[in-house]
């Protein structure tokens, strides 16, 4: 019996192969109970690109200070940042990786806001 992170490697396994055929940069995104996180990954997956998330000192402040950055906002934020970023890269598309996690809450929340700014997936 798997237990609940190896469900989630698993499920998370499956996209990434299925990722990799698209040949296309990945948006990956990493949930804990207090921060969120996001980088864009090349298509060959040996560089990342671009990288934002609630731990970084900056937007760490902006959001309030330590333990904020666990809520829809602050995942809102990331998707932005992530996205003006990936298209300072050169990055204009690509294809979005939960890493496993649902699509609902905050990690909806960042790939919406990571449309709104015009990365397309």
């Amino acid at each position: 019996m798997l237990n609940k992170k190896e469900q989630r490697l698993r499920r998370a396994r499956q996209t990434r192969i299925r990722i990799a055929t698209q040949g296309v940069a990945r948006l990956t995104v990493n949930r804990t109970n207090l921060h969120i996180y996001a980088s864009v990954i090349s298509e060959d997956g040996s560089k990342v690109l671009a990288s934002a998330s609630t731990a970084h000192k900056d937007l760490r402040t902006e959001l309030g200070g330590a333990g904020k950055g666990g809520n829809a906002a602050a995942a809102a934020r990331v998707g932005k940042l992530i996205a003006e970023r990936a298209k300072a890269a050169g990055v204009e598309k690509v294809a979005f990786d939960r890493s496993g996690f649902a699509y609902h809450g905050r990690v909806k929340a960042l790939a919406d806001a990571a449309r709104e700014a015009g990365l397309q997936f």
